[in-house]
């Protein structure tokens, strides 16, 4: 099975709304506060909860992702999941940072 490349908006292309949006979900928010730290497996993602079936926590991560708030690349055979810390700061300064500390 290959693995490929998923679509990540331009920071350009990434609105307030969108990301205010994405960060409204309690279980989204979690994952947030998750890879805040560092970059994380997806399977690690959402460990917390362990009830969460796959198909709703590839949905959550999807929402995030076209958000623009995390990047999920190929990692051998699985994803790595980041938050877009650098990107969405010079974007929208200090959001995160507030949010993450709420």
């Amino acid at each position: 099975m290959a693995t490929y490349e998923l679509e990540h908006p331009a920071i350009e292309d990434i609105t307030l709304t969108d990301v205010l949006f994405a960060l409204s979900d309690p279980a989204r928010l979690e994952i947030v506060r998750e890879v805040a730290d560092g970059p994380l497996d997806m399977a690690a993602c959402g460990a917390t909860n362990p009830d969460l079936p796959k198909s709703t926590k590839s949905h959550l991560m999807k929402v995030l992702r076209e958000a623009g708030i995390v990047r999920n690349v190929p990692n051998g055979r699985g994803r790595l999941v980041s938050l877009r810390k650098d990107e969405l700061d010079a974007r929208f300064p200090g959001l995160l940072d507030s949010v993450l500390g709420a």
